[in-house]
């Protein structure tokens, strides 16, 4: 990556702006610095990010959720009508694992069929986990893959939580936050992907800790 040709106090203050999560346009009113400029350092940013958490997150462990979501804009050039919401709509279906002791991994996926999921979960679950879902039919089988701590709560007949922590609803909150950032966005048409990991990498992290991690990524990477 290029070298910054900012100083050290322009940089931080960029920094600074970013961890907030204020947006580039206003960032570049705030601190007087060129929008072209913030808009560089935003992306290196985000390039540094994704690949940190491509490398930090190799396989989850304990107890772990799974479900999926949709994004996408609510109606498509060419198509008539309003997009249907969750299976079944013509949005870019995301997986989402949570590990309950914080770490969240998502991934861009073509489908939510069983033979897409299972290779997602067998390539980023230990087997020894204590995995969550609801009852989609792609969770079905785990059991006989060698994932036999698994519970899952249904849905469609409004059962949320069966007690004894046996519920989905962290890695439901997390997509619930991932929805509501990328809203102020009007939608990310594209590099999705480097905002999804964003949204990875902010989950649960206060100003300070995203700015502490931020730092120590961007004097690893050589930009300063």
């Amino acid at each position: 990556m290029p070298n910054s040709r900012l100083n050290r106090y322009k940089l931080d203050k960029i920094i600074k702006h970013f961890c907030v999560d204020i947006e580039a346009s206003k960032t570049a009113e705030l601190t007087e610095i060129n929008r072209n400029t913030i808009n560089r350092h935003y992306s290196i940013f985000r390039h540094l990010i994704f690949e940190n958490r491509v490398d930090e997150l190799k396989q989850l462990t304990g107890e772990v959720e799974m479900d999926e979501s949709y994004f996408g804009p609510s109606r498509v050039k060419g198509y008539h009508g309003k997009l249907k919401r969750g299976r079944g709509t013509l949005k870019q279906p995301v997986f989402g694992i949570f590990e309950r002791k914080g770490q969240v991994y998502t991934e861009i996926i073509p489908d939510c069929s069983r033979p897409t999921l299972r290779k997602v979960i067998i390539g980023k679950v230990d087997p020894e986990s204590i995995i969550h879902t609801d009852k989609w039919r792609g969770y079905d089988g785990l059991v006989d893959v060698g994932y036999d701590k698994y519970f899952r709560v249904n849905h469609r007949q409004s059962e949320f939580s069966k007690g004894n922590h046996v519920h989905i609803n962290g890695i439901e909150s997390f997509w619930s936050f991932t929805k509501r950032r990328l809203s102020k966005f009007n939608g990310v048409k594209v590099n999705f992907n480097l905002h999804l990991k964003e949204c990875e990498w902010r989950w649960n992290k206060t100003a300070d800790k995203m700015m502490h991690d931020l730092k120590k990524q961007i004097n690893g990477s050589k930009l300063v």
